[in-house]
């Protein structure tokens, strides 16, 4: 079938989350400018365009995903017109520019709730969505996704409102026509300025179940996917379709099954979706070992479901929501570290979609050592601490448990150098820097030419090269080894095969039956070039990428 060819699908992106990205002016919280001073770095490392997680007013309950003014820029962040600036500065590089559009909710602080919560007869009352309680309590027994109840009593009129997240942040009201074109008219004020597209936030929560709808095996359920969604979505979708932009959904609860009705060429919602079957954000529970099989599988079944022009993957390993991926799913030990994150860049860099690389991630960035509760800044894990603490959990033992799954782990500065602040910023930062800046910056890692940040670069240009890496098909070998994860990408004639030991054990295996290893070549590897052979056996997180001989 023939190759739709656009820019997004071609480009590589890059998140930034600017409170922990570059810090311009001395406070100790990144801003816009200090995006701007790194645009050259992104251009180098092979970006395409970034993805700037929210900068709106706020009073940043929520890290900036409790917006209060839609249509102003958070005075720590910068100005509209250093916003502008930006802009214009990425675009001159090639660089696009798409933001984060939150949308299933605001903050208690927008003027819209004030007035809701002022009076039951207010006009904006109906913005949000409100209940009477029962007489034990809420309305029902809905939980909230970062912990409690899903319901807030508010004094002033005697009645309790939604928030999906936390409390600070209640749930815009979608069935209400007069909140959706407020919206569409802010989104295209924001489009109107020259930026490139969004990312859509927690879309797939705007639709509510009925209040009646009691909590199931997945309590997150009746807000997660409700069916009858897809009347909000088309008319979200007609917004955003008018212009040539870039959308990419956060669909939680969205599966591969349904994933052609999100992201179809012609009728789908948007143009990508962030899923969670790979990496499960909301899992809180410890694992000592990555199970490779059903990693394998949960990747294999999104690049099955949007295959021959289906739709198209959004590709990350990363996010300001989950922990670093080389503590996840690769290893902290020095021994193991540099070939691990190498090997992570291959297992999701080619696959078939547009990659998203988290700040930091690029030079291996590491899970913090946090040593309290008082290190963390996110809502939700305080909530889950003192949560398992109320459960007679220790707290020694609740601690470690934070420091594995905390979100925080990707929100510490980033670490460009090993100076006392990492290069981040000239005074102490909001949140604490990593110990190890001085093994894991980006000035040591740009004069090594063994680096990760320079693996990365690699890589990027290899895909970047080669159309089969872009718009080539996928296929899954050895799908029940425990260990390696082998893929290949084909285009015509034009052929790869990328072998990934996941783990920190040697792998043996013979190659599958239609990879004659003499008929390859290779293009990439991350530990010695040595040659394999039919049955081979890899070494620790080696991971190599071969190319068919014609």
């Amino acid at each position: 079938m023939a190759i739709r060819r656009t820019w997004w699908k071609e480009a590589v992106g890059y998140q930034i989350y600017p409170s922990s990205f570059m810090d311009s002016n001395g406070d100790g919280i990144g801003d816009l400018n200090g995006i701007r001073s790194k645009l050259d770095y992104l251009k180098d490392l092979g970006i395409g365009f970034i993805w700037i997680t929210p900068i709106y007013e706020s009073p940043n309950v929520d890290n900036g995903y409790d917006i209060s003014d839609y249509q102003n820029i958070l005075k720590t962040f910068g100005t509209m017109e250093e916003f502008d600036l930006l802009v214009e500065e990425a675009h001159v590089l090639g660089i696009k520019v798409i933001m984060d559009l939150v949308i299933n909710h605001t903050s208690n602080q927008h003027p819209w709730f004030l007035e809701s919560r002022s009076s039951v007869k207010d006009d904006y009352r109906d913005y949000y969505i409100w209940a009477d309680g029962k007489i034990d309590g809420p309305p029902n027994d809905w939980v909230s996704i970062f912990g409690g109840s899903a319901w807030e009593y508010d004094e002033t009129t005697k009645q309790y409102y939604l928030h999906v997240f936390a409390k600070e942040q209640p749930d815009l009201n979608w069935e209400n026509p007069r909140v959706k074109r407020e919206l569409f008219s802010m989104i295209n004020w924001w489009l109107d300025k020259g930026i490139d597209g969004f990312r859509v936030d927690a879309i797939s929560h705007i639709k509510k179940a009925t209040f009646e709808t009691p909590v199931a095996d997945d309590p997150f359920a009746v807000f997660k996917n409700v069916q009858g969604i897809e009347t909000h979505l088309e008319e979200l979708r007609d917004v955003l379709k008018a212009r040539d932009i870039l959308t990419v959904g956060e669909a939680n609860g969205v599966s591969a099954q349904e994933a052609h009705q999100w992201v179809g060429e012609e009728e789908g919602y948007f143009n990508m979706l962030f899923e969670f079957d790979h990496i499960s954000l909301w899992n809180k529970e410890e694992q000592e070992t990555l199970d490779v099989v059903h990693f394998k599988q949960a990747i294999t079944s999104w690049q099955k479901a949007l295959a021959d022009g289906k739709g198209w993957n959004a590709l990350y390993m990363e996010n300001h929501d989950i922990p670093r991926s080389v503590s996840n799913f690769g290893s902290e030990e020095t021994v193991f570290w540099k070939a691990s994150a190498k090997a992570l860049a291959l297992t999701f860099l080619l696959l078939q979609g547009t990659p998203f690389i988290y700040q930091g991630q690029e030079i291996g960035m590491t899970n913090m050592p946090f040593r309290s509760i008082e290190d963390i800044d996110a809502v939700d894990t305080k909530n889950f601490y003192y949560e398992m603490i109320h459960t007679g959990i220790n707290p020694e033992k609740a601690m470690d448990v934070v420091r594995r799954t905390a979100r925080d782990n990707s929100r510490t500065p980033m670490q460009w150098t090993a100076e006392e602040y990492a290069g981040f910023s000239k005074r102490k930062p909001w949140m604490v820097i990593n110990p190890n800046k001085y093994e894991i910056n980006v000035l040591d890692e740009l004069a090594d030419s063994d680096s990760v940040l320079n693996f990365y670069k690699k890589v990027i240009r290899l895909r970047a090269q080669n159309e089969a890496l872009i718009y080539g098909s996928y296929k899954l070998y050895l799908p029940e080894h425990p260990q390696l994860f082998v893929y290949g990408r084909r285009l015509e004639e034009e052929r790869f095969v990328i072998i990934i030991n996941l783990s920190k054990e040697f792998a043996s295996s013979d190659l599958p039956e239609n990879v004659y290893i003499e008929d390859w070549e290779l293009q990439l590897c991350n530990l010695s070039n040595h040659t394999i052979h039919q049955h081979t056996i890899f070494a620790p997180y080696e991971a190599r990428v071969y190319k068919y001989k014609k």
